[in-house]
């Protein structure tokens, strides 16, 4: 083999350890893998925050509502290895390009903004001290903030101009904390990770100044509550919207939420707003749509759900394993003559509605006796229904469905009165609502 063959192939194999390097380090970036749900708007950002040591700053963010992961490693250093051993040498102790401790911090903006964690951030230590916290002294415990978007550099710079205020005023001298963005992270060794968890004895010391930003006029945020005890009892219907802008709540309030009638109470909050509600999904992706039950979660489907999604999903959380179920999403058939045909079959004037959506579908002005055992109208609601062929069972018949919720209705025939169509009706997917 030529020295020209032999370098080529050892650049190439050079190359190949490096990338298979840098994909294991990435792996073990965090040790909760976050998936975005399909068609949703994930609130998932991430702040890599250092004030010392990290293992009581990273205790600290697991504490906090709205944090989904927190990770003890490093960053912002060259030509030191990534490493505990690495970083705390005594030739590194006073190196300016030593890495920092730090904490990477996964949350959901959603429920805990950058703003509050920017300022948690900015209480827990003191960031007056350079290079040191107590006494815990060397390049590596700095006071530093390094962020992964242009609004989290931006929001970072205006809370510290606004803390320094504070700190001023009590007696503190002028901020030194290092406010840039993430060029790379490093995860610690895994005993670092959870260490005061796996050590409740161990070592966390308090730097903070006792200096808040609620100590400045109107700086503290009221959350707006709102009273979920009408959820804590009986069916609901929740979503979950953001607190800003968010595509695909808009698309499902356009595309769903707007047309629903239903009799199951649908509402709508933020993340912040939960109290006493027991749910398991997440709530960093919005929406996210929740069924509940006595303020219990029963289902629940993070991300843009259709009109069709959303009401087979309703008809299995009101309806459970029914006939009406059935006839809805499986095109059954009611028995003829069934209850729910005798108790329609002499109502007052009034309208049959959906009885997932709500929507007006056939009026009683139009009903008949057609002596078939079913429910027959000679027409529906206007643009109420929709209407397709239907081949099965080797019969040649029109499908009558419901135009909201997309379910099952019946069939509609040419023999109705006076050379009217006769629209065959199962009775049970139907609720009936009087003329007042």
């Amino acid at each position: 083999m030529s020295n020209q063959n032999y370098l080529k192939i050892s650049t190439v194999l050079l190359m190949l350890t490096s990338l298979l390097a840098c994909a294991d380090v990435d792996k073990k970036i965090t040790n909760k893998k976050i998936t975005t749900p399909e068609a949703a708007t994930s609130h998932v950002n991430t702040l890599v925050l250092g004030s010392g040591c990290f293992w009581g700053a990273e205790k600290f963010y697991e504490s906090l509502d709205g944090v989904i992961d927190a990770v003890s490693g490093y960053a912002d250093g060259q030509g030191v290895a990534p490493t505990y051993r690495a970083i705390t040498q005594a030739q590194n102790r006073f190196n300016d390009n030593n890495f920092a401790e730090v904490v990477k911090v996964s949350y959901n903006r959603n429920q805990l903004s950058s703003d509050d964690l920017i300022k948690h951030f900015f209480e827990l230590h003191d960031p007056t001290q350079k290079n040191r916290q107590g006494n815990d002294i060397g390049t590596q415990y700095r006071s530093i903030l390094l962020t992964t978007d242009e609004e989290q550099l931006k929001l970072a710079k205006n809370l510290r101009d606004e803390y320094q205020k504070q700190l001023t005023a009590a007696g503190y001298g002028r901020i030194q904390t290092i406010i840039k963005p993430l060029d790379t992270f490093y995860p610690a060794e895994e005993y670092h990770q959870d260490y005061i968890a796996k050590n409740p004895n161990g070592y966390c010391p308090d730097h903070s100044t006792g200096v808040t930003f609620r100590d400045s006029p109107g700086q503290k945020k009221a959350v707006t509550q709102v009273d979920n005890d009408a959820l804590l009892t009986g069916k609901a219907i929740m979503v979950l919207e953001a607190d800003g802008y968010c595509p695909y709540c808009e698309k499902f309030r356009k595309d769903v939420s707007e047309n629903y009638q239903g009799d199951i109470p649908l509402v709508y909050r933020t993340a912040k707003q939960l109290k006493d509600l027991d749910i398991e999904t997440p709530t960093w992706a919005t929406p996210t749509i929740y069924f509940l039950e006595d303020g219990q979660e029963t289902f629940a489907k993070q991300g843009y759900m259709s009109a069709k999604e959303f009401y087979k999903a309703l008809g299995a959380f009101k309806l459970g394993d029914s006939e009406a179920y059935k006839v809805a999403f499986a095109e059954g058939t009611d028995n003829r003559f069934c209850k729910q045909y005798d108790l329609f079959k002499d109502t007052p004037p009034g309208v049959f509605t959906d009885k997932l959506s709500g929507e007006p579908l056939f009026d009683t002005d139009h009903r008949f006796d057609s002596g078939t055992g079913w429910l027959s109208f000679t027409k529906p609601v206007e643009d109420s229904v929709i209407e397709k062929p239907d081949h099965s069972l080797g019969m040649v018949r029109t499908e009558v469905i419901a135009k909201t919720s997309g379910i099952h209705l019946g069939h509609v025939f040419d023999d109705g009165p006076n050379g009217q169509p006769r629209y065959c009706i199962n009775a049970t997917v139907l609720d009936f609502v009087a003329r007042n």
